[in-house]
């Protein structure tokens, strides 16, 4: 098949092109590179059934020739990226998904939105099932980035009632590893390169608060499989095991062969105080959950930064 991956140079979207040209698709890759990186796609430029155009969706764009999916993954999807980026976050999740479904509608492609476990806010259900409708904040700092979600799957699911389009809605929650940037804002990369530079991890608040922490591989996996095997009503992809930010701080540490030293910060607005996913949908219709424990993941991204740095 031939697909289109928009936001290709990011961490998800470059790992999800890896796997798709090893299952021998090909894969046309749209960034304008905001956040991603192109290195990160060094390996599927070895391809001679890939291709990166730089392009900014949201202006509206045209592909040339068949496509049969299109994976929606461009978007800022870090705190301090969608932070510095407002404006650009909240056009490409509206406008941006708005041009990737008319591409998919053009060419008769099934459509995969990269949603987020951001629609649920600071929740009050946990673990968080698809059916929980989310408390969140529509005027706070982090509303830029959940509110552009929660339009896109709200226009994905109108353009598949409305126009019958094949889709998808895929909730990823908390993913990690290589080819994230150490700039990324996000507590594993942080952590990592606080441990590099022999500095204390700075934590917002308690540390008390949750993640559910899911490596890139797995997280990849799932979105392919509910791309292939799924249906129109979202699925959360996500690792079910609860760690607090404290607790990733001392696995880190230990990985990392250091003493735990922390520095108290104050909280982050509108930071949720618990977040793991409800995967039994996934189980049931994917037969698909992670496969990667969380301190096998972690070992693996450390030894990628130690190689690779930045």
């Amino acid at each position: 098949m031939r697909c289109v991956v928009t936001g290709a140079a990011g961490v998800l979207g470059s790992h999800l092109c890896d796997l798709l040209l090893a299952q021998g698709h090909e894969v046309l890759a749209l960034d304008n590179l905001a956040t991603g990186r192109e290195r990160n796609l060094a390996a599927a430029q070895a391809s001679p059934w890939f291709r990166l155009e730089r392009r900014d969706l949201t202006e509206p764009f045209n592909v040339e020739g068949d496509v049969h999916r299109v994976y929606h993954l461009a978007s800022p999807a870090s705190p301090p990226d969608y932070l510095r980026l407002p404006l650009e976050t909240l056009r490409v999740g509206s406008r941006g998904t708005e041009h990737a479904l008319g591409l998919a509608l053009r060419k008769r492609a099934r459509f995969l939105l990269a949603s987020t476990s951001e629609v649920y806010g600071d929740p009050e259900v946990f673990p968080q099932p698809e059916s929980y409708w989310g408390r969140v904040n529509p005027v706070g700092m982090r509303s830029v980035y959940d509110e552009a979600k929660r339009y896109g799957e709200a226009v994905t699911m109108a353009t598949h009632r409305a126009k019958g389009l094949d889709t998808r809605i895929v909730r990823i929650f908390n993913t990690y590893g290589p080819r994230m940037r150490l700039d990324d804002g996000r507590a594993v990369p942080n952590f990592i390169g606080q441990l590099l530079r022999g500095e204390p991890l700075t934590i917002h608040g308690t540390g008390l608060q949750t993640r559910s922490f899911c490596y890139v591989d797995d997280t990849v996996a799932g979105i392919e499989a509910l791309m292939e095997r799924g249906d129109a009503q979202p699925c959360n992809i996500g690792n079910p095991h609860e760690v607090t930010i404290l607790e990733l701080g001392e696995r880190l540490s230990k990985i990392a062969g250091a003493e735990l030293r922390v520095v108290h910060t104050a909280p982050m607005p509108d930071d949720p105080k618990r977040r793991c996913p409800d995967i039994r949908r996934a189980k049931s219709l994917l037969g698909w959950e992670p496969q990667v424990a969380t301190d096998d993941g972690l070992r693996r991204t450390w030894a990628w930064f130690r190689e690779h740095g930045a």
